[in-house]
């Protein structure tokens, strides 16, 4: 007879509980037959679980933040500080999530190019791209509304100016400049409204284009470049790839620490409307790009506004993005499409001399 040790016995019978009640092995089953697919450049499939474990942390974070934080010109900035300086681990809880939107958006970037590289939005796969542009203008929305939060002197003059550049959009642009101040000003009423569409509208959307994502993701699978000939065996997603993504999960939340000990988030002076705006005030690098474009456009082009012309082209450029899917021909042939590829090297070289420009000028 074999006595098994009581340590197992509570282990099958945990397991037992759990599975009466929660039913959870035809999911498991489910995601054990998912497979993905090895070959060199499977090292860019990490960015999407990358992404999706930084917004984790920015809920968690936020949440945390949440308890303590008062959303009013006279007592959000001092609320901040409190968070900082007297709260346990509030100075470390803060920095987690002013650096982690940061990565956030940094690897969102970095999965949509790769994406767009590997051609992996042709067909059936079209919807999980137009999810995963939409999630990058949410991830985007995030930063621009959570920046005038702590209200202190920058955050309010860069909103301020932020809020202004959406006013030279033909027919809408008086229309999402007071929807987005509530007024002809960053005021009390801006800064509720910002602090509404970063804690509860914003996150409401995000979690059902995620789950949307996700779901796509599983029914679909994961997608194989075209041309890719030396693939190796596949990998089951449950438990094997799974654990892939956690060994880069824990080097994510590494760095995340090590930059938040090295680099913690400071607060600047409260917000004084009445004040000339801070010399060389320039965006977080996320928006780097459209700042320093605006920069270097002519005032006038062709007697029109230069604004004008950047804001219609940064809608074309989104609506480029979206429509990818229909408009590459050869990849819906399964055919690799050069131009698109090169459109996309151009893309990232403009992108990343545009913010050199903007930090050495």
């Amino acid at each position: 007879m074999i006595i098994r040790p009581s340590w197992l016995h509570f282990r099958e019978s945990s397991r037992v509980w759990i599975e009466d009640r929660l039913r959870l092995k035809p999911l498991i089953d489910l995601l054990a037959k998912k497979l993905v697919p090895r070959h060199k450049y499977s090292f860019w499939y990490l960015f999407g679980g990358l992404a999706l474990f930084f917004f984790i942390v920015q809920i968690v974070t936020g949440i945390l933040l949440l308890l303590y934080y008062s959303p009013t010109p006279n007592t959000a900035n001092e609320s901040v500080r409190v968070i900082v300086n007297q709260v346990s681990f509030g100075w470390l809880v803060r920095s987690l999530h002013s650096w982690s939107a940061n990565l956030m958006i940094a690897t969102v970037i970095l999965h949509l190019f790769s994406t767009y590289f590997m051609k992996a939005y042709r067909k059936p796969r079209e919807l999980m791209w137009v999810s995963g542009v939409f999630l990058l203008f949410l991830v985007l929305g995030f930063g621009f509304t959570g920046y005038l939060l702590p209200w202190d002197t920058t955050a309010y003059f860069a909103t301020q100016i932020g809020t202004e550049i959406p006013r030279s959009i033909p027919v809408l642009g008086e229309f999402i400049v007071r929807l987005l101040r509530g007024g002809e000003f960053i005021d009390e009423e801006s800064l509720k409204r910002l602090f509404a569409l970063h804690v509860v509208i914003l996150p409401l959307i995000t979690l059902a284009v995620v789950l949307f994502h996700l779901i796509l993701n599983q029914v679909h699978g994961t997608s194989i470049p075209i041309g890719i000939r030396s693939l190796r065996e596949p990998i089951p997603f449950f438990p094997n790839y799974l654990f892939r993504d956690a060994i880069a999960w824990i080097a994510a939340l590494i760095l995340l620490f090590g930059l938040c000990l090295i680099f913690p988030v400071q607060i600047g002076p409260k917000a004084d409307p009445f004040a000339s705006a801070p010399v060389g005030i320039k965006p977080e690098w996320y928006f780097l790009t459209l700042y320093q474009t605006l920069r270097i456009v002519p005032a006038a082009i062709l007697g029109v506004n230069s604004e004008t012309i950047v804001n219609v082209c940064v809608g074309i450029a989104g609506a480029f993005l979206l429509m990818t899917p229909m408009i590459d021909r050869k990849a819906r042939m399964e055919q690799y499409s050069s131009g698109f590829t090169w459109i996309g090297v151009v893309a990232i070289f403009y992108v990343i001399i545009a913010i050199s420009l903007a930090y050495l000028t």
